[in-house]
C-alpha cells in the first residue's frame, strides 16, 4: 500500500451478514473534514507482474490495473488435524511474501454456491513485520448482489466471494478455510435461481482463491469520467445512460469535482424543482418535503479508477425505498483511510467478483462523511447491485465496518439520515412511511411478490441476512425519525 501513503492528507477527518467486532477508533468530527485535493496524477501503466501465482484460467483481467492491482492467488487443500474431515474440507495458504495490499477477500467459480465454513486471514504490516492474529472474514455474501435475470447478474463474469476484509497496509498473508461440520451431511442451500442440493463430495466452493486487493493512489484529475469505451448491454431497465461519473452530477458540480457541497434548506427546495419539475405534484411544488442537501464526495473525491467499470449507467424508475448496509470490512480504519478502503471494495466488487461497478449507490464512514457509490448520478434513480431482489426502485447506503456487536458512531447515523432526507425527498417519500417493492427474487420473497417495507429498510428486511449488522439495525427507527423532521414532516 506503499502507493496510497499520500492519502494520510487527502480527507483529514474522514463501509450481509454476521459480524466480529473489530477495534474502535477515536471519532474525528465531521467539520474537521480536509478538503480534497483539486490534483494528482493519472497512472496508466500495469504494474510489474504478480510475484504470486497468475489468475486462473478463464478469469477475465481488466484493461486496467493501475492505479492499484489485484493479487489472485488459488487456495490448496491443508493438512487438518481434524481426521473426521474430508481431504476438501479445509484450504489455503501458508505464510508468505507478497506485494503490498490493503484488502483481502476469497472468491470462488460459483455465484449459486454459499461458502458454509469459516475463512481467517492473518496479515504482515509493511514496514514493522509484525504479524496480526487471525482474523475473521465475513463468508455470508452472496445477499449483497444484482437482481436474478438482470444482464449484471447473468453476465457469466460473475463470482461467489466472501465480504472484503480491510486489514491495513500489509505485505504477507496467511490463509485458511474450512467446512463447519454441518456441510459434511447432505444440505439444501437456497440461492437465487432456487433451492440446491449440496453434498459431502463438495464441502467448499470449487475454483477458490484469496483476492488480495491494493487500492492505489487515486488517479487525476485527467480520469474524471473517462472510462473505458462502450460495451453493448441488454439491461432490461428503462433507460441506460452516458459513460461520464463526472459529468452525470452536472448541475449539482463543476466536472471534475471532487464534492458536491451541501445546500441550505431553501436552495435545496429550489435545486428540487429544477430537477423533477415535470414530477412533481401540486403538493410538493406548494410545500415541498425534502431534507437538505448533504455534502458528498465524489467518485472523483475519492479516486475511482473510472476505467475498471463497465461503461454505462443502469437507471431504474425511481428510489421508493432506502436499504441500510453495512460492509463487514471490519472497524480497523481511519477516516483518513475512507477513500482508499472504498477503492478497495470498488475494485473487490469489479475485478474480483465480476460486478459491472461497485455495488452500494452510497457509502458513510465513521466520521460522517458521505461518499457518491455506483456511477451514474447522485441525484438520479441509479440500479445498484446491494439487495439481491430489490434492487429496482430502491437504493443502498452502506456504512463501512463491521455492527454485529459494535455500534455505529452518531456521526455516522446522522450521515445516513440527512442523506435519506435528501434523496427520499426528490422522489416525494416519507422517511417513516411504507412503500410496496415487486420482488425480483430471493430467499424471503418469491419473484413478483409484491412485499410492504419501511421506506428505511435495513438489508435483512428484504433478504434472511444478518446484515447491516444488528446494532446499526437498532438504530434504524432513529434514522427514519431524523430522516422525517429533516423533511419537515
Amino acid at each position: 500500500m506503499s502507493k496510497i501513503r499520500g492519502m494520510h492528507g487527502f480527507l483529514a477527518s474522514s463501509i450481509g451478514v454476521t459480524c466480529a467486532a473489530a477495534l474502535a477508533l477515536p471519532l474525528t468530527p465531521p467539520a474537521a473534514a480536509a478538503n480534497l485535493p483539486a490534483t494528482a496524477t493519472l497512472l496508466s501503466a500495469r504494474p510489474p507482474a504478480l510475484s504470486a501465482p497468475a489468475r486462473a484460467t478463464g478469469r477475465p483481467a481488466p484493461t486496467a490495473e493501475a492505479p492499484g492491482g489485484t493479487q489472485s492467488l488459488p487456495l490448496a487443500p491443508l493438512a487438518s488435524r481434524d481426521r473426521t474431515l474430508a481431504p476438501t474440507a479445509e484450504q489455503g495458504l501458508s505464510r508468505r511474501d507478497v506485494r503490498h495490499f490493503s484488502l483481502v477477500g476469497v472468491v470462488w467459480d460459483d455465484p449459486d454456491v454459499e461458502l458454509h465454513g469459516r475463512v481467517q486471514v492473518r496479515t504482515r504490516a509493511a514496514g514493522t513485520g509484525t504479524w496480526s492474529g487471525w482474523q475473521d472474514v465475513e463468508t455470508h455474501n452472496a445477499e449483497h448482489a444484482a437482481d436474478p435475470d438482470t444482464a449484471e447478474r447473468t453476465s457469466g463474469r460473475v463470482r461467489g466471494a466472501t465480504a472484503p476484509r480491510w486489514v491495513g497496509d500489509s505485505d504477507g498473508v496467511e490463509v485458511r478455510v474450512r467446512a463447519v461440520a454441518e456441510t459434511q451431511a447432505q444440505r439444501v442451500d437456497e440461492t437465487a435461481r432456487g433451492p440446491r442440493t449440496a453434498t459431502a463430495g463438495s464441502p467448499l466452493p470449487s475454483g477458490m482463491r484469496l483476492e488480495l486487493v491494493d487500492p492505489g493512489a487515486p488517479p487525476g484529475p485527467d480520469a474524471a469520467g473517462a472510462p473505458r469505451a462502450l460495451a453493448s448491454s441488454a439491461e432490461p431497465v428503462e433507460a441506460l445512460g452516458a459513460v461520464d461519473a463526472s459529468a452525470a452530477n452536472a448541475g449539482l458540480a463543476p466536472r471534475g469535482a471532487t464534492e458536491i457541497p451541501e445546500l441550505t434548506r431553501s436552495e435545496t427546495e429550489r435545486e428540487l424543482v429544477t430537477l423533477r419539475t415535470a414530477e412533481l405534484t401540486r403538493e410538493q411544488r406548494a410545500q415541498p418535503k425534502i431534507g437538505p442537501r448533504p455534502r458528498i464526495v465524489t467518485r472523483h473525491g475519492w479516486g475511482a479508477n473510472e476505467s475498471l467499470r463497465k461503461g454505462q449507467f443502469v437507471y431504474t424508475n425511481k428510489v421508493k425505498a432506502a436499504f441500510v448496509h453495512h460492509t463487514a470490512s471490519g472497524n480497523g480504519y481511519r477516516c483518513a483511510e475512507a477513500p482508499s478502503v472504498i477503492r478497495g471494495i470498488y475494485r473487490y466488487h469489479v475485478v474480483s467478483m465480476g460486478w459491472r461497478d461497485i455495488g452500494y449507490n452510497f457509502l458513510v464512514d465513521k466520521c460522517g462523511n458521505i461518499y457518491e457509490g455506483r456511477a451514474g448520478g447522485v441525484a438520479k434513480p441509479v440500479m445498484g447491485a446491494h439487495t439481491l431482489g430489490f434492487n429496482s426502485n430502491s437504493m443502498g447506503i452502506a456504512v463501512l465496518g463491521s455492527y454485529g456487536s459494535a455500534k455505529p458512531s452518531a456521526a455516522a447515523v446522522k450521515a445516513v439520515a440527512r442523506l435519506t432526507a435528501w434523496k427520499l425527498g426528490l422522489h416525494g417519500a416519507n422517511p417513516r412511511g411504507k412503500t410496496y417493492l415487486k420482488s425480483g427474487g430471493g430467499n424471503l420473497y418469491a419473484k413478483g411478490k409484491n412485499v410492504r417495507l419501511n421506506v428505511i429498510s435495513g438489508h435483512r428486511d428484504g433478504f434472511a441476512t444478518t446484515c447491516p449488522g444488528w446494532q446499526l439495525y437498532l438504530k434504524l427507527g432513529t434514522t427514519r425519525s431524523t430522516a422525517a423532521r429533516l423533511q419537515g414532516r
